[in-house]
């Protein structure tokens, strides 16, 4: 089995505009995920607004600068994420296309292998099985 992080992305505006209807809405369809995803969840969190970052960057003295705000200025940022195990790319994309996030015009999410660090016979990392679009 491989680790597949889901990154949620979308515009924190959007998401605090939400009435309380289509808030206690977009909570279901988490917990539906969750629930359909069940022991294949190893760890998820919602994340503050992308306001709330403190980005750290080396300055040209060799020293670091600390700034408030997020790395970028960009309208869509990482809301949250789901670390899952699954056998193949392709189940989590399956369980993915529930998320809310996949289905709104301000959001999306992004799927991406995790590194197994385990080494090889050859001294090299494994990564997850890569998914062939080839093959869908």
């Amino acid at each position: 089995m491989a680790k597949y992080l889901i990154l949620i992305f979308g515009d924190h505006r959007q998401w605090e505009a939400m009435s309380p209807e289509q808030g206690a809405a977009h909570d279901a369809a988490h917990a539906a995920f969750s629930a359909a995803a069940g022991t294949a969840v190893l760890g998820s969190e919602e994340l503050e607004s992308a306001p709330m970052a403190t980005t750290l960057r080396a300055n040209s003295d060799g020293g670091v600068t600390v700034t408030d705000g997020p790395f970028l200025e960009t309208k869509e940022a990482v809301g949250g994420y789901y670390l899952i195990e699954a056998a193949t790319l392709d189940d989590v994309i399956a369980l993915a296309t529930m998320l809310p996030e996949v289905h709104a015009g301000h959001s999306g999410v992004e799927i991406r292998p995790v590194v197994d660090h385990a080494f090889d016979q050859s001294g090299s990392a494994r990564l997850a099985p890569r998914h062939d679009p080839d093959q869908s």
